[in-house]
């Protein structure tokens, strides 16, 4: 089910006037209409673009503004290059050889610097959020309207990196401490955001754990009793031990390209690909499980919580006014083009 952007509106409005610490500060979705009105179509053109050939990048955007917002807030910091000054967060252990569209970042901020009325106006920490949004949309999940005026921060964090970002290898009390960190709640905005995996891909490197023992490549018994038994055949045959840790595997086997409520569904019959995943609705007891039930039975609960919990996320200590910079280039602090080490970073 697709809602409206105006019942998500109304839906943000009427929940953030009656949460005064999470309101929207100084961000505003009209930030741009009269400076750059043109700055969410240009980027959803790119993004259209760039699916013809990448059906994942969507999921890969999503992911780019979350690990963004958990490190320091969302500033950016998290496309920034090593330089003589900066220790980039791609090469933190989350997201080195792992994060990915960053080339794609680029060509939207190229585009917008060459629109007229729009250099040097939006940052790149709003361009992340606005692609995170229509990343969704086109994956047939909810719209909402973006609040904006976020401004990049000029340096990055790879040690918060580091220990800050929630990994498929944790339990859930590690996972909700993680959230419960950064601002965000540890049951429905934890739900909610995992809720991005219903698109997108995993390599085997992230859950072979679960499919052997990995000291001696046994598999009876199964290391992971979670796992529905056809579906860890299906992922052995994919994902032999000792085998090649690149290859990918669909977050979501039901609709792999799809932003729905199957992510949640998958999880109730042991499909969910990631450990962290399943142990939202397989560990006794936790309260995230009757949010997946509510979410599997309820597309449009999840989409309207989906919706509050990104807004909230997005929210997360903000750089806004003067503080921080619009970039001109967003690997590349202002007036620091010298010293500058560019990072291959891989695109799987």
């Amino acid at each position: 089910m697709h809602l409206s952007k105006v019942m998500f509106v109304a839906l943000f409005y009427a929940f953030f006037a009656g949460v005064a610490p999470l309101a929207y500060g100084q961000l505003t979705p009209t930030f741009y209409d009269e400076t750059c009105p043109n700055v969410t179509s240009i980027i959803r053109e790119i993004i259209e673009d760039t699916l013809l050939s990448d059906a994942r990048i969507g999921a890969s955007l999503i992911r780019l503004h979350f690990h963004d917002c958990f490190v320091d807030g969302c500033d950016a910091s998290i496309l920034l290059d090593n330089t003589d000054t900066i220790e980039s967060e791609k090469e933190a252990l989350p997201n080195n050889n792992s994060a990915r569209g960053f080339d794609v970042i680029d060509r939207m901020k190229a585009r917008l610097e060459s629109s007229e009325n729009c250099p040097g106006i939006v940052s790149c920490a709003d361009i992340l959020a606005i692609a995170a949004e229509e990343s969704v949309v086109l994956a047939g999940g909810p719209s909402w309207a973006v609040p904006l005026g976020r401004r990049d921060g000029t340096t990055a964090n790879r040690a918060l990196a580091n220990l800050s970002l929630p990994s498929p290898f944790e339990t859930l009390d590690e996972i909700k401490a993680k959230f419960t960190a950064v601002g965000l709640n540890n049951n429905t905005d934890l739900v909610a955001l995992s809720g991005a995996h219903t698109f997108g891909r995993s390599r085997c490197q992230f859950f072979t754990n679960r499919l052997y023992n990995l000291s001696d490549c046994s598999t009876n018994p199964p290391p992971d009793d979670t796992l529905n038994s056809t579906y860890l055949a299906t992922l052995r045959d994919l994902c032999p031990c000792n085998g090649n840790g690149s290859v990918l595997a669909d977050l979501d086997p039901t609709t792999p390209d799809g932003f729905d409520s199957n992510y949640f569904s998958n999880l109730l019959v042991g499909q969910g690909l990631l450990r962290s995943d399943q142990l939202l609705f397989s560990t006794p007891g936790a309260d995230t499980v009757d949010i997946v039930n509510n979410f599997s039975a309820n597309q449009t609960a999840f989409f309207e919580s989906f919706v509050v919990s990104m807004t909230r996320m997005g929210n997360l200590s903000l750089l806004t006014g003067t503080q921080g910079e619009i970039r001109l280039n967003c690997r590349v602090v202002n007036g620091n083009s010298t010293g500058q080490n560019i990072m291959l970073v891989s695109s799987i």
